[in-house]
């Protein structure tokens, strides 16, 4: 074996290198997600009822298809959608507490519980007799079952679906959940629904944690209260739903014959879990749980932000409007079902 020439490089640190290949990407997704901060921040009409989430991936979006993504960026980006991603999502469990949940009560628990697993169901039958790509299908049952973009982005970590299918996915359900955030206040007022039943159901039914917020506090404090307390327990199901669709994932795998890679477990889940249980701990002050929150939507952005770079718009106009459809039949499944138990339970 020759030995290498006196002017061969030695190599740099593996950390280092890594590092040096990584930085492009993470910093274009950085800005874009930087910029939508900004953008919200502006309250300019119509912009500030959009997530920062949603915000990043439409910035990027448009950096991909309008300047184009440079090659550099690449490897990047996509560890923006591991790392990064998971640690948001294990710092969002901080924002809820056992006891918080169990204040809703066994029957109130038990409607969230199913509005969840009907929902999942419902939404990947549909979308299997329409004709939607299973994993689209499984984005969209996810983000309309819990909680918007953070459910599809921690979903696709084991469902690892396109690109353009979480771009799809979040557009479909921040539309549903916005018109929701608007229309449940009016509905409300025809409705023989208390200021509890009223939170429960938009906490149980509304997609995303802040259109909870605006749908519920706009009857009042008490119902934007409870309403968000329910929207929380739906954020806490994040975490059985992700393992038991992991498991399946998993043994899908094992069972199909072509070489696969193999199915990721999601550990990030348990560390979401610890950190419920250390916030109900009363360990965390005030000033650490305000920066865990932010810190959570500035991770989850980062990695929408890479999302929207990697996403070409004409794969997702592709995917055509059955998946738009389907989200919808979801919104109103999940709205439909929901009322008529909460009406039951208000009694």
């Amino acid at each position: 074996m020759d030995s290498p020439t006196p002017a061969s490089p030695a190599p740099g640190p593996a950390g280092t290198d890594r590092l040096r290949e990584w930085a492009p990407g993470l910093l274009l997704g950085a800005a874009v997600a930087a910029s939508a901060f900004g953008l919200r921040s502006t309250g300019l009409p119509g912009v500030a009822d959009l997530s920062p989430l949603m915000l990043a991936i439409l910035i990027g979006m448009g950096v991909r298809n309008l300047l184009g993504r440079p090659e550099a960026a690449k490897s990047g980006l996509a560890f923006a959608l591991r790392a990064p991603l998971r640690l948001g999502i294990v710092l969002l469990g901080l924002q809820v507490t056992l006891g918080e949940i169990l204040g809703i009560g066994w029957a109130g628990l038990a409607l969230l519980a199913f509005a969840l697993a009907s929902t999942f169901v419902v939404t990947l039958w549909l979308g299997a007799r329409m004709g939607v790509d299973p994993g689209l299908a499984q984005l969209l049952a996810a983000g309309t079952g819990i909680c918007g973009a953070s459910a599809i982005v921690a979903t696709n970590t084991v469902t690892r679906a396109s690109d353009e299918s979480v771009a799809y996915a979040l557009a479909t359900v921040t539309l549903y959940g916005t018109i929701a955030m608007f229309a449940y206040p009016l509905i409300a007022a025809s409705l023989p629904l208390s200021h509890a039943g009223y939170g429960l159901w938009t906490g149980a039914s509304v997609h995303e944690v802040a259109q909870v917020v605006a749908a519920g506090f706009a009857r009042g404090e008490e119902t934007g209260e409870a309403a968000t307390v329910a929207k929380l327990a739906r954020v806490l199901m994040l975490a059985p739903l992700v393992l038991l669709l992991g498991a399946w994932v998993a043994r899908q795998t094992r069972n199909d014959a072509r070489p696969r890679a193999k199915a990721p477990f999601p550990l990030f889940v348990f560390g979401f879990l610890a950190m419920v249980l250390l916030a109900g701990t009363g360990w965390v002050s005030g000033t650490a749980q305000h920066f865990a929150q932010w810190a959570t939507q500035a991770l989850l952005a980062l990695a929408l932000a890479a999302v929207g770079l990697e996403t070409d718009v004409r794969k997702l106009i592709a995917q055509g409007w059955r998946p738009l459809a389907l989200g919808g039949a979801a919104t109103l499944w999940i709205s439909l079902t929901t009322l008529g138990l909460t009406l039951l339970w208000d009694r």
